[in-house]
């Protein structure tokens, strides 16, 4: 590494030369044992080693939550939102060691990076003030001489898996709802980008007490079966992909767990011809490729009016021709960082030839980038098939298909086709068709001309094999909660039902 290159992702590197390298549990961090290389996608390189655990390391943070929540359970939503709250100002305070760590870690640029960990510090925030506003039934006599009350409790112990896309963000994601609710917290980052897990622990001691935040580090045959499997476990939270989660689903039935499940998607952005076609090349530019097209709501898969298609594919090979494709430790220039693994890359690599071989015309693009790392040159394939792997499938790279259509009916009939229903987009000038079609898109959210905004207030949820429970919004809240009925009989004889009311 250059001098430069050290200059500009220095505290990163700083952070990751003296980062403890075990998992944290009981609020402390343990010698690694086992340990397991991290590499650095922009290069291929070994950027450092960490703890490797299993069912052992899930047991111990897992007890440690048991104990930590009987005091924590009994904390007031005050007493949390001011924990959640100086969380939050920790974040802030590290904003450029994490986003530096991530871009370390993930490969992806410095400026996806920075907008990512203020997003993390927000849910904390948001979450703060929904734990002292939750809503509940109004308490009173819904049967005569019988007074009723709702009391919301946390469901226990929650074991929350994260992803590799966005490590720090989802862990917020998960972590902030979670604690906000009263539960305690095993969390399992992904074996590729463990780094800013481990600092985000660091962060909360001395904020939480211990065992109420742990982290334990592994893979997801060892460390995510084992918080799905396990008893002490009251609910998993879980990211990634849908053959992980329906994994997931299968090994926490056996133990009755409740289940947040986000399995990912393949967003329809749908362009009608009378669509500013400039604003939709832009906002695909932006959607489609932020983050390598490693997003589960990336605006990756284009649904275009027939009569306007030649004109937004050539308004896109421009866009995505234009993207600057680098390792994050050569500037702000660089819009495009690697793919985080050669599997990921080989993985993408074979869905677009496949697509090629079954038709596509590859616009620009396609195949890997002649220097080290794991990157994948911006694609852009048109003439695409809509029942192909390539339109069906989340691809998670840095490919946007082209698809065509004539009429509102087929346009939704095709974004309705595959099996996810994450996140979706409309392009048009008309208010009407775009309400009319919003309404016949089924997906948790839909955006009219933009895509991939959004904000901590409003839920982010799935329909379909995109999975079930919400992250962000109150709704979120909702789902980390437990509600029990307690009626009290107002005489020392409860009267009977009167005749034809239900009990």
């Amino acid at each position: 590494m250059s001098t430069t290159e050290n200059d500009l992702l220095g505290n990163g590197a700083a952070a990751i030369d003296s980062l403890p390298a075990g998992h944290f549990i009981g609020g402390r961090f343990t010698g690694p044992g086992s340990r397991r290389v991290v590499l650095n996608p922009a290069t291929g390189d070994v950027l450092c080693e960490v703890a490797d655990g299993g069912e052992a390391e899930v047991d111990q943070a897992v007890r440690a939550a048991v104990e930590a929540g009987r005091g924590w359970r009994r904390t007031t939503p005050g007493e949390r939102a001011e924990a959640l709250l100086a969380i939050a100002d920790a974040i802030d305070e590290n904003a450029a060691l994490l986003a530096e760590a991530e871009s370390l870690n993930t490969g992806k640029p410095l400026t996806v990076s920075q907008v990512e960990v203020p997003s993390s510090s927000d849910i904390f925030r948001f979450m703060a003030g929904a734990a002292r506003t939750a809503q509940a039934p109004a308490a009173g006599e819904y049967l005569r001489g019988h007074f009723s009350v709702i009391r919301r409790e946390p469901v226990g112990v929650v074991g929350a898996i994260a992803p590799w896309n966005y490590p720090l963000m989802i862990a917020a994601w998960k972590t902030a709802p979670a604690l906000a609710a009263g539960n305690t917290l095993v969390l399992k980052p992904s074996e590729l980008t463990p780094l800013t897990a481990l600092l985000l622990a660091g962060l909360t001691s001395g904020i939480l007490p211990p065992g109420v935040f742990n982290v334990v580090l592994g893979d997801g045959p060892d460390v995510g079966a084992s918080l799905s499997t396990m008893s002490g476990v009251d609910m998993v939270s879980f990211t990634g992909s849908v053959r992980g989660g329906r994994a997931v689903a299968s090994a926490a039935g056996q133990t009755t767990k409740r289940l947040h499940l986000e399995l990912g998607g393949k967003a329809p952005v749908v362009v009608f011809a009378d669509a500013d076609l400039d604003a939709a090349a832009a906002g695909i530019r932006a959607a489609g490729f932020w983050n390598s097209g490693q997003d589960c709501g990336a605006a990756t898969r284009v649904l275009c009016d027939v009569s306007v298609a030649g004109e937004l594919t050539e308004r896109l090979v421009a866009a995505a021709d234009s993207l600057v494709v680098g390792d994050p430790r050569e500037g702000g220039q660089v819009e495009l960082g690697p793919l985080i693994s050669e599997t990921q890359r080989r993985r993408v690599t074979r869905m677009v030839d496949n697509a090629i071989s079954a038709g596509a015309v590859r616009a620009t693009g396609g195949g890997a980038v002649d220097r080290a790392g794991y990157f994948y040159r911006p694609t852009v394939l048109s003439h695409v098939d809509s029942d192909s792997e390539v339109a069906q499938q989340e691809i998670f790279g840095p490919v946007v298909s082209v698809e065509t259509f004539a009429g509102e009916r087929e346009a939704a009939a095709k974004a309705n086709a595959p099996d996810y229903g994450l996140s979706a987009s409309v392009w048009t000038n008309d208010i009407s068709r775009a309400l009319r079609v919003t309404d016949e898109l089924h997906f948790g959210t839909v955006w009219t001309n933009t895509h991939l905004a959004t904000a901590s207030e409003m839920p982010w949820v799935g329909f379909g094999s995109s999975g079930y429970g919400r992250d962000m919004s109150t709704y979120a809240l909702d789902d980390h909660t437990r509600t029990k009925h307690v009626m009290i009989a107002l005489s020392g004889q409860p009267e009977p039902p009167a005749e034809g009311v239900s009990r």
